[in-house]
C-alpha cells in the first residue's frame, strides 16, 4: 500500500513575473551603464553640473557653505567617481556579482541623484540635471521621473532576486572581470579629462558654421487665437478682419524657430563688437576661460605657435578670447608673454566651445575647423592645411 504525500507541491514561479523581473534587471544595468558612459564622455561638463548643484546648496544653506564648496573644488574628481561608479554597478547588476550588495549601492545612488533632480524641478534652481550629459537634454520634471522609473526597476528588481539566483561571474574570476571593468570605466573618464571629448553633442563641434548657429533653421510660425461675439477661433495667419479680438498667439515651430546658439557675443575691451570680424577669414583662437585655473606651463608652446601662426601665409590672425575681467587679464599675458590682441566672451559660451583651458580652436569664415585641448597642441602645419588660402612654402 502506497502512501502519496499530502504536503502542497511548490508553485512553479509565474512565468510573467520572471520575465518582468529579468527585464527589469536589464534595463537597471543597461541605463545605468549608458549613463555612466554618457558622463565619463564629457567628465569637464559633468564637473561643471555638480558645481552649479554645490554653489546652489552653498547659497541656500550658508551655515555650512564651506562645506559644499570643498566639494565644488574637487568636482572634477567626483564627476569621474560617480560616472565611474554608475558603469561599474550597471556591469556588476548585469553579471549579478554580489547582487544584493550591488543592488543596495545602486539604491544610495539612486536616492542622490532623485533628490538632485526633485530639489531642481521643486525649486526651480537647475534647469539641467545632466543625467545624461549633454547627450539627452532634460527638463527637470522628466529628470525626476525618469529616476522614479528606474526605482520602480530596482524595486521590482530587488524583490524577486529569486529570479535572479545564477550569477554569471562569482569568486576570483569575478574579482578579476570587476577590476577590469572598473579600469575600463575609470580610464576612460580620465582619457577624457585629459584632452577632449570624444563625441562633442554641444552645438560648437568640429565642422559647425557659427553663422548658421546664429540663425534659426526656419521662420517661425504661429497659431492665433482670436475671439468674436462669444466664438473662439484659431488661424495660422493674423486675420484682416478687424472684428476678431486678439486673445493668444502661440508659436508652432519654437525648436526650429530658434537659434542654436544665441549668446556668442565677442568684444573688445571697450565693449565693441568683435563677432563679425571674428567670423571672417583664418583665425586661431586661443580661448583662455579663467586666468585662476589654466595651465600656464603650456604657453610656451602656444606662445610659439600662435608667434609662428601670425606670420603664415595663410593669413592666419592669432586672438584669445577670455572671460575674466580687463584689468586681471592684461596683467596675466604680460605674465605668460602671450601674443596678439585678446577679445572678451560670457564664460558659459567658452566652457560650451571647449572643454580646455586653455583650448585652442581653428576658424575659417566662422566654420570651426578644428578644436585641441592644450595637451594635444598642433604644428603649425597642420593648423594651415585647414586653412584657405595660398599654401605653405
Amino acid at each position: 500500500m502506497s502512501i502519496t504525500s499530502s504536503a502542497p507541491a511548490t508553485a512553479p514561479a509565474p512565468h510573467a513575473l520572471r520575465t518582468a523581473t529579468r527585464v527589469a534587471w536589464f534595463l537597471l544595468g543597461a541605463l545605468f551603464i549608458f549613463s555612466g558612459l554618457v558622463k565619463l564622455n564629457d567628465p569637464v561638463g559633468t564637473a561643471y553640473k555638480l558645481e552649479e548643484y554645490f554653489e546652489v546648496f552653498a547659497e541656500s544653506l550658508p551655515a555650512i557653505g564651506g562645506f559644499f564648496l570643498w566639494f565644488k573644488n574637487i568636482s572634477r574628481t567626483l564627476s569621474i567617481t560617480l560616472s565611474s561608479l554608475e558603469v561599474i554597478l550597471g556591469v556588476a547588476l548585469l553579471l549579478r556579482w554580489h547582487l544584493r550588495i550591488i543592488l543596495w549601492a545602486l539604491l544610495g545612488l539612486l536616492a542622490f541623484f532623485a533628490f538632485l533632480t526633485f530639489y531642481s524641478a521643486a525649486f526651480n534652481k537647475v534647469t539641467d540635471c545632466g543625467c545624461f550629459g549633454d547627450f539627452i537634454k532634460l527638463t527637470p520634471w522628466t529628470s525626476f521621473f525618469k529616476d522614479l522609473f528606474l526605482l520602480a526597476l530596482w524595486f521590482m528588481v530587488f524583490t524577486h532576486q529569486r529570479f535572479l539566483r545564477h550569477a554569471f561571474v562569482q569568486g576570483t574570476f569575478g574579482i578579476m572581470v570587476m577590476t577590469f571593468a572598473s579600469a575600463i570605466a575609470i580610464g576612460i573618464g580620465v582619457r577624457a579629462l585629459g584632452h577632449l571629448p570624444y563625441f562633442d553633442f554641444l552645438p560648437y563641434k568640429e565642422g559647425a558654421d557659427i553663422h548658421k548657429l546664429m540663425k534659426p533653421a526656419e521662420p517661425a510660425r504661429y497659431r492665433y487665437t482670436m475671439t468674436r461675439n462669444g466664438e473662439t477661433k484659431e488661424f495660422d495667419q493674423y486675420p484682416t478682419d478687424t472684428t476678431w479680438k486678439y486673445q493668444a498667439m502661440t508659436t508652432l515651430n519654437p525648436k526650429e524657430s530658434t537659434p542654436a546658439v544665441t549668446d556668442f557675443e565677442v568684444s573688445d575691451v571697450d565693449g565693441n563688437s568683435y563677432t563679425q570680424e571674428l567670423l571672417k577669414g583664418n583665425k586661431l583662437v586661443l580661448i583662455v576661460q579663467n586666468t585662476n585655473k589654466t595651465d600656464r606651463d603650456r604657453f610656451d608652446a602656444i606662445n610659439a605657435l600662435m608667434n609662428a601662426a601670425s606670420k603664415s601665409r595663410r593669413g592666419i590672425t592669432a586672438l584669445t578670447i577670455t572671460s575674466t575681467s580687463a584689468a586681471k587679464f592684461d596683467s596675466f599675458r604680460h605674465d605668460v608673454n602671450l601674443p596678439g590682441p585678446y577679445y572678451f566672451a560670457d564664460a558659459t559660451v567658452l566652457k560650451s566651445i571647449i572643454r580646455s583651458n586653455p583650448g585652442l580652436m581653428v576658424l575659417s569664415d566662422g566654420v570651426i575647423k578644428a578644436k585641441y585641448h592644450y595637451h594635444d597642441l598642433p604644428q603649425l602645419y597642420e593648423v594651415e592645411r585647414l586653412m584657405k588660402g595660398p599654401a605653405a612654402e
